[in-house]
């Protein structure tokens, strides 16, 4: 089974997690910036954040044979807050890179005017930029966020066929799914998804246009979510084709509208087998390159 994670937060798990999920199938993901559970007080730990998400994330996945790639954005509660907003201005310059392959996480936490400035204006950078967008429905009054997330989707210049919308549950798939968006599900201990409800959703409504990923951050979370998923597809009848189609070709083609997906990324050249002064972390050098053991 070969899983490709479209939504996970990285930067918040270890290197056992890295391993884990390699063990487990998962060759690819993508990392959303998100809010990090601390408020920031200005766009220049914004600009160190994004920075770590081009460089030193890919890095640390590379060495674990996992591709990884990320999505940029003012994320909706920090929008919220007039000592972030600068980071819109700044956007362009990071939108441009090749580890760059959505805007996202963008859309609503409270759904107030500031947070529809900022889901407006990174939807019209997207479509400046050819990218597609990943957007974060609440977790608070989902369907009414959802309609109003798809109100100014309609009203933008990104067509609904470039735009991910995530966290989605019963209450909010047809109506995602009939805005001819792609569909994205988050399956996460306790709250969200679970693997019983995704797999009775890809019944009813079928594997075409959506992506399960496990969102796994700071919070408790299991970074195999997408491994239970395709599992439980796998008990209850699911082809291997549907398995392959929701947890590897969706994510590929979703991501792959950036034209800057790089999926070519060799295991065996690596790995991490060396250290650097008796560390396993290897320090500098390009993602894909063979550890030189310096």
């Amino acid at each position: 089974m070969r899983i490709f994670d479209p939504h996970i937060h990285m930067t918040s798990r270890t290197t056992d997690d890295y391993e884990a999920m390699y063990a487990a199938g998962v060759r690819a993901v993508v990392e959303p910036s998100f809010w990090l559970g601390q408020p920031r007080t200005s766009p220049a730990s914004f600009y160190d954040y994004f920075d770590s998400l081009l460089g030193w994330e890919p890095f640390r996945a590379a060495q674990h044979g996992i591709a990884h790639h990320c999505t940029l954005a003012l994320n909706p509660k920090e929008a919220n807050d007039p000592r972030c907003t600068p980071v819109l201005d700044e956007l362009p310059r990071y939108l441009v890179k090749d580890g760059v392959v959505a805007v996202g996480e963008i859309g609503y936490d409270s759904m107030t005017p500031a947070e529809d400035t900022a889901l407006a204006a990174q939807l019209q950078l997207a479509a400046d930029h050819g990218l597609p967008a990943l957007v974060h429905t609440p977790h608070r009054d989902k369907l009414a966020g959802l309609r109003r997330t798809l109100d100014v989707v309609r009203e933008s210049a990104l067509p609904p066929e470039r735009v991910l919308v995530d966290h989605l549950n019963e209450t909010t798939v047809k109506e995602a799914r009939d805005s001819g968006c792609w569909l994205g599900f988050s399956v996460y201990p306790d709250t969200k998804m679970d693997e019983e409800r995704m797999v009775a959703i890809l019944r009813a409504y079928g594997p075409e246009r959506v992506l399960v990923n496990s969102a796994a951050d700071w919070g408790r979370s299991d970074p195999l979510k997408t491994r239970k998923v395709g599992d439980l597809m796998r008990a209850e009848g699911f082809s291997e084709d549907a398995v392959d189609q929701v947890l590897w070709r969706n994510p590929v083609a979703f991501y792959g509208l950036s034209g800057r997906l790089d999926l070519d990324l060799d295991a065996e050249e690596t790995e991490a087998t060396a250290t650097h002064e008796g560390n396993s972390i290897l320090r500098g050098g390009a993602p894909a390159a063979a550890p030189t053991g310096r």
